[in-house]
């Protein structure tokens, strides 16, 4: 069993990609993501001027500002939309928004572990109805459809679990002012098209499609939005202050959060945000991400061992994407080689238990390297 062991370990030590092949960089995660090296640089230039600062103070109050103008610029936001940020992750507002802008039941379009679970947070919310939930299957997609007496609708617009995407619009039969639209954007933001108006709430975490670290949840909150956070707020609802969806409101107004952020993570943020629009703004982040999925899906496709996961093409990610295998070809033992060759992160959602892998291309990811990733993986594939 032990020489058996050794022996895995070996072959796949021993399968070397070429460096011709190999991508000039090899990470693909699915978040966190990629983190371009002139970003860091850029980070580590800030010197003392930012970090172990007051968070009240100019400084970082104007990178807070520079985050804020980016966003609003590369979404187009729509007159009367803010700009809200706060700490914590995409989690964190799960709790933000069961807090302050659901205000008696939601219905949530589930087709993934993180769709699945702001519907838990919901259904565990002791204030607010049983919610009503449309569900799919794993690598097919559901909608939320008109129904009575429902006052907030949720849905990702990317299930990162699953790799399936879903369009950004209001339900059929609503309209906006019947009931507030939110959409988890964490795993979309920044890579695929979107009409913020059909949203009240995008809200998202910056270690994906914005090349960041964690610690940071951002949100384009439409008026009716605010609206709703000031009622919750003045009907007497409980709700701690680091959840206060209307102190986070305030705070960002002022160009601050209300408890001290993660600096570094908002320099990240503010480095990508100013590369995104020199390359073309949301319009040309979305041709990156349909170049590098396009190249992927192809490639799966055209392969005779792998195939797409989500099998209706118009619901497959352009941001990350689930390659299948045959059973002749281990999965787990592919990404090993690649990462041992320097290609990583590419191992599946371990919830899913599939014979996979997962590919993250996001837009700092360049094309090309998507591209360099399917020729290793015919390399490695002719010689396992």
């Amino acid at each position: 069993m032990e020489d058996t062991a050794k022996d895995t370990v070996r072959d796949t030590v021993d399968i070397t990609i070429p460096a011709g092949l190999l991508p000039r960089d090899g990470r693909f995660g699915a978040g966190p993501s990629k983190v371009p090296t002139a970003h860091l640089d850029a980070l580590a230039a800030t010197g003392a001027t930012l970090m172990g600062t007051s968070h009240r103070q100019a400084p970082v109050r104007s990178l807070v500002g520079r985050v804020k103008e980016g966003v609003a610029a590369l979404f187009s936001l729509p007159d009367g939309y803010e700009v809200v940020l706060g700490n914590g992750g995409s989690t964190t507002f799960w709790d933000v928004a069961t807090h302050g802008l659901v205000e008696r039941r939601s219905q949530h379009a589930t087709f993934g572990e993180f769709s699945g679970k702001f519907a838990t947070a919901a259904r565990r919310a002791p204030w607010l109805e049983e919610p009503a939930v449309v569900a799919a299957e794993p690598g097919t997609r559901a909608a939320c459809r008109a129904e009575d007496g429902i006052d907030a609708y949720a849905f990702p617009h990317n299930e990162t679990s699953t790799t399936v995407m879903s369009p950004v619009v209001r339900p059929e039969g609503t309209r906006a002012g019947d009931a507030l639209v939110l959409v988890d954007a964490t795993s979309a933001a920044g890579g695929l098209p979107v009409d913020v108006a059909e949203a009240d709430a995008y809200y998202f975490a910056p270690q994906k499609g914005f090349a960041s670290d964690g610690g940071l949840w951002m949100a384009l909150l439409s008026p009716a939005a605010v609206a709703r956070a000031e009622r919750i707020a003045a009907s007497g609802r409980h709700v701690p202050a680091s959840l206060d969806l209307g102190t986070a409101i305030e705070n960002s107004r002022l160009d601050q959060t209300y408890n001290t952020p993660a600096v570094a993570t908002l320099v990240l943020v503010a480095e990508q945000l100013d590369w995104m629009h020199a390359h073309g703004g949301l319009a040309g982040m979305v041709e990156r991400t349909t170049a590098s999925s396009s190249g992927l899906y192809d490639w799966a496709e055209a392969s005779p061992v792998a195939f797409p996961y989500v099998a209706e093409p118009a619901d497959r990610s352009l941001v990350i994407g689930n390659v299948d295998f045959v059973p002749e070809v281990d999965a787990a033992r592919l990404a090993a080689v690649l990462r041992a060759n320097g290609v990583v992160d590419t191992e599946p959602y371990r919830k899913l238990g599939r014979n996979q892998l997962r590919i993250g291309m996001f837009p700092a990811v360049d094309p090309d390297d998507v591209r360099a990733l399917t020729a290793c993986l015919d390399h490695v594939l002719a010689r396992m």
